[in-house]
């Protein structure tokens, strides 16, 4: 039997060409991005969707400009501009003068912030734990290092593609923690 969103019935195999392989990938990869963007949407309804993201991305990769900030997040900058402003009055991130251009802003999660993100971090785990825990041990470390792998791949084909090759630094450093 081939895989559910199949609708030819074809199942690829060890034996099967690289055009079936690519065909099956990214017939996967559509459905894959379907369900996520369903669970994303589910995400949106409570408010947080954004947080995560911004959250995430300073908790894990440290102080950043607005401009860099919606770069890595593949963001419109008045997009994280309006979502900045929301977390500051929240108190989760703090403004604070750049270092090195007394002219900017630096955006640095608070104390409260990374206890949100934290704690989106706990939920995103616990919702995957138990879809991942009828499956057996060895199949949950093969789709974790087989993600990674394509993970690595599509960020290194998306670096090559991207003018000044910059742009969503998160993604090259594999950092999408939310």
């Amino acid at each position: 039997m081939g895989c559910p969103s199949d609708p030819t019935g074809a199942q690829v195999t060890a034996a099967s060409g690289l055009a079936e392989a690519a065909a099956g990938l990214g017939t996967e990869i559509v459905r894959f991005s379907r369900l996520i963007a369903a669970w994303k949407q589910r995400a949106k309804n409570d408010t947080g969707a954004a947080d995560r993201v911004l959250l995430a991305r300073l908790v894990v990769g440290g102080d950043r400009r607005a401009t860099d900030l919606a770069a890595d997040a593949f963001l419109d900058l008045s997009t994280v501009s309006r979502q900045v402003r929301s977390l500051v009055e929240r108190g989760l991130v703090a403004r604070r003068p750049d270092p090195e251009d007394r002219r900017g802003t630096l955006l640095t999660a608070t104390d409260a912030g990374r206890a949100a993100f934290e704690q989106y971090r706990r939920q995103r785990d616990a919702e995957l734990a138990a879809l991942l825990e009828p499956w057996p041990p060895q199949d949950r470390a093969d789709l974790i290092r087989l993600l990674g792998r394509l993970n690595e791949d599509l960020a290194e084909q998306h670096a090559r593609q991207v003018p000044g090759g910059d742009q969503g630094a998160a993604v090259k450093q594999g950092v999408t923690d939310v």
